[in-house]
């Protein structure tokens, strides 16, 4: 049953133009989401809208993690840092798409969730997805430089720590806007070590990305 589901969706994406290269597509055939959701919640895995996932965070559209995933363009053997592990689907993708010879560290801020992503990852074969417990707007530099970074919360603006944490001609996509309000999904290219190019990909939607550089616990 989840298995056409699966199919269903993924032609879908590609009819409506979300999903475009072969590397991302296969991803989206390969990773089962509906291990990656709360039983709860299991039999809405593949519609197209976000989820909850406890503790006030969502499991993303499966149309706007096609964008963000064909923005970043991850190839084989990329390293990686993901900021906000949610329920570690998006992890999974990526850990598709970069092959074994790649990289993955998920942060997440939340210990219960970071807990729940590590588990789905691991009992679905992702053990080479790294999850970490701290504020993610730091970034991780004792791993660092990063080829991309995607951020899966919205930020106030993007994390100085994380452009210096990027290589020069490596890619950030991330949320950018008010919280609950207007967000604009950028991608960011580090040109060098002074200089970042910056495009913009429309509107979407994210729960709010909590750290030192980005919004405040209390205020949120």
């Amino acid at each position: 049953m989840y298995k056409q589901k699966r199919e269903d969706m993924v032609q879908s994406l590609e009819r409506r133009g979300y999903l475009e290269s072969s590397e991302v597509i296969e991803a989206f055939r390969k990773v089962p989401r509906e291990k990656f959701v709360p039983s709860s919640v299991r039999g809405d895995a593949y519609a197209d809208r976000p989820l909850s996932i406890g503790e006030g965070q969502t499991i993303s559209a499966p149309s706007m993690i096609a964008i963000m995933l064909e923005v970043l363009k991850a190839k084989d053997g990329d390293k990686i840092l993901e900021i906000g592990t949610g329920s570690g689907y998006n992890a999974a993708l990526m850990a598709e798409i970069i092959g074994p010879v790649g990289e993955v560290h998920s942060i997440e801020r939340i210990k219960t969730v970071a807990e729940t992503g590590r588990e789905n990852l691991e009992r679905n074969g992702y053990e080479q997805v790294k999850v970490i417990v701290r504020d993610g707007t730091k970034g991780f530099e004792e791993e660092a430089p990063w080829d991309k970074i995607i951020i899966t919360a919205c930020a106030p603006e993007v994390p100085d720590p994380l452009i210096e944490q990027l290589k020069v001609g490596g890619k950030l996509v991330a949320p950018v806007g008010e919280y609950y309000r207007s967000q604009t999904l950028l991608e960011v290219e580090k040109v060098n070590e002074e200089e970042t190019k910056v495009r913009r990909h429309g509107s979407c939607a994210f729960v709010p990305l909590v750290g030192e550089y980005g919004w405040d616990e209390g205020k949120v």
